[in-house]
């Protein structure tokens, strides 16, 4: 199977698992990114049985409002049923790096006030340990030079994006040659320098469940 089809499979898994447990008023939180974009077009297909969407980025939105599924702001619901989204990389703890589509901050946002975050991915992703995909953090732009030379201290290369502006109006720096044996401190060691808003680390609030795709089909992983 190409990549593209194992994102399909993924994106196709992950309706198929929600199908049966959604209940009057499910909220579906959905994220950003190739692999998202083909479970919303699957969603359309059981729209009438949906409350309503929670969108990480402007372009989900988007997507899903041209399929006819409504979209409401985070703050206009009680709480997100499932969250659907797929990841960059992912280890064994389903801790995760995401941020490539830098909608880091939202997609973490959404994620936290889920009930059930549901990852999805192909097998390229999963790896012993994160930190070969550069790990996204975004950044307010006045504080770009400074968090960079921290991001140093810790012992990886900050490289500008450039050209990328963020749905919050940052920006996002890339950190290579990074590789993170302990995700959930490092996490809060990027969160707690001054003029970062967020990171792409997912391991204080990892997946709970991933589905991920590879030549036999697609699996079901849980920590462990």
């Amino acid at each position: 199977m190409t990549q593209d089809e194992l994102k399909q499979a993924v994106a196709r898994a992950a309706l198929d698992y929600i199908k049966p447990k959604l209940y009057d008023n499910s909220v579906i939180g959905v994220g950003t990114g190739s692999t998202a974009n083909y479970f919303i077009d699957y969603l359309a297909e059981i729209k009438a049985d949906i409350f309503a969407c929670v969108a990480s980025s402007e372009a989900s939105a988007q997507r899903l409002k041209s399929h006819g599924i409504p979209v409401y702001d985070l703050n206009s619901v009680d709480e997100v049923t499932f969250y659907i989204d797929g990841a960059d990389e992912s280890n064994p703890q389903l801790a995760l790096i995401k941020g490539g589509g830098a909608a880091l901050t939202r997609e973490k946002i959404v994620a936290a006030v889920a009930r059930e975050f549901i990852c999805i991915a192909d097998d390229s992703k999963w790896v012993k340990h994160l930190g070969n995909f550069p790990l996204p953090v975004e950044v307010i732009p006045m504080a770009r030079s400074h968090v960079a030379r921290e991001l140093v201290k810790l012992g990886g290369d900050p490289i500008y994006r450039e050209g990328v502006v963020t749905d919050n109006g940052n920006i996002i720096l890339d950190i290579y040659n990074f590789i993170i044996p302990n995700p959930r401190q490092i996490e809060q060691d990027i969160n707690n320098i001054t003029g970062v808003v967020s990171n792409g680390l997912f391991a204080l609030r990892p997946a709970d469940v991933l589905l991920l795709g590879g030549k036999d089909g697609v699996k079901q992983i849980r920590e462990g």
